[in-house]
């Protein structure tokens, strides 16, 4: 297996959802630690997105040593998620549908080549989803 190098980082007002959505985007769990004193709470948890990348999330609201307000906001993150083929766009994003997301842009053939579309999870995060992997 090889280890990601490049995560993105989003927080959660309801932890356990955002994670029942990316599941149901595609991502595949590989870890979820809870705060010991409150089991509700999402410390840190990690999904890949097959082998190049994935995503570290949580629950908002955690305290930060240095006084920031980054875990506390929530819906402000994008990432785009390259799948191998156009109909998969199609696919993920009728998963995301269906697990209470919401469409940006429906998918669509793109001029630079590929199909893309986007959504955003319950919470206003956004995903966009592409078959284009990059020149």
């Amino acid at each position: 297996m090889t280890t990601p190098t490049l995560f993105h980082s989003i927080h959660f007002d309801d932890a356990d959802a955002g994670l029942t959505f990316l599941r149901a985007l595609g991502f595949d769990e590989r870890a979820v630690h809870r705060d010991p004193d409150d089991p509700s709470t999402v410390a840190h948890a990690e999904l890949a997105w097959g082998a190049a990348g994935g995503v570290m999330c949580g629950s908002a609201g955690r305290a930060v040593p240095s006084g920031s307000d980054y875990q506390r906001r929530v819906g402000v993150a994008t990432c785009y998620l390259v799948v191998p083929t156009d109909e998969q766009v199609d696919e993920v994003h009728e998963r995301a549908l269906a697990a209470g997301g919401t469409s940006i842009m429906a998918p669509s053939d793109q001029d630079y080549g590929g199909r893309s579309a986007s959504v955003a999870d319950p919470e206003g995060n956004q995903y966009s989803i592409g078959s284009y992997a990059g020149a």
